[in-house]
């Protein structure tokens, strides 16, 4: 009863703290207390000591205003997730972004999500769509979930288990070796992957996002520049 009580209240605590970075990651600028209190649906001073928490392992920090960002420590525990894949694919990402004049980026499978692991945005270009590390979405949805999932034939996938059913459109992304989405993860966007392999880790794709109708007759050319870029990073990682 001892060990219940005293390991319940902890849990919490770590799954709240944990919440409170992801909806800081989540949001599009610095928020206070009183907004991460209510997002996390708990009083203002709970949240005030979860944040003191975060604060004093340098993952958050607060403006003179008194608003909560991101802090240095964050960038820290992000280098070192798939330190390898990153390190490989930056330079390819920086390529694509700057050629292509789209947000170019790496994707895991986080199941039963993909999640964002790097990001490059184009420079000199003002109106590029931007996917921000550490953004997800539902596997099922948009482009990289396809790319990743056309590695495997449909039998392959189906002996996973996963709860995200085979997409035909996988097949033909096979075929391709890219694959494409439109309007299916957000509304007026569109995106172009290419799968990579990287023996030993989680499947990833690497990805350009951009405004639906914008670069409809680029299609082709632009996959068949993701698939090369993918193969330029496997030959990175050996």
């Amino acid at each position: 009863m001892t060990a219940t009580s005293t390991t319940a209240p902890a849990s919490q605590t770590l799954s709240r703290g944990i919440r409170m970075l992801e909806i800081l990651a989540e949001a599009n600028g610095p928020m206070t207390i009183a907004e991460l209190a209510e997002d996390l649906g708990v009083h203002r001073s709970i949240a005030y000591r979860i944040l003191r928490t975060l604060e004093s392992h340098r993952l958050v920090t607060r403006d003179e205003s008194g608003r909560v960002h991101g802090a240095p420590g964050l960038a820290v525990l992000a280098s070192s997730v798939q330190r390898d894949l990153q390190s490989a694919a930056l330079p390819e990402l920086t390529l694509l972004a700057n050629e292509l004049k789209m947000c170019a980026f790496i994707a895991v499978w986080d199941q039963p999500d993909c999640t964002t692991l790097v990001t490059v945005e184009p420079r000199h270009v003002h109106a590029a769509v931007v996917q921000r590390p550490g953004s997800r979405h539902p596997f099922g949805h948009g482009a990289p979930g396809i790319a990743m999932q056309s590695t495997l034939t449909q039998a392959q996938w189906e002996a996973l288990n996963h709860e995200t059913p085979y997409r035909q459109i996988a097949s033909e992304a096979r075929t391709l070796g890219y694959a494409t989405s439109i309007d299916e993860v957000i509304p007026g966007l569109s995106s172009v992957a290419a799968p990579i392999a990287v023996p030993g880790q989680l499947p990833a794709a690497v990805a350009v996002v951009y405004s639906t109708g914008s670069r409809t007759n680029e299609v082709a050319a632009i996959g068949a520049r993701l698939k090369a870029a993918a193969r330029a990073i496997e030959a990175e990682l050996g």
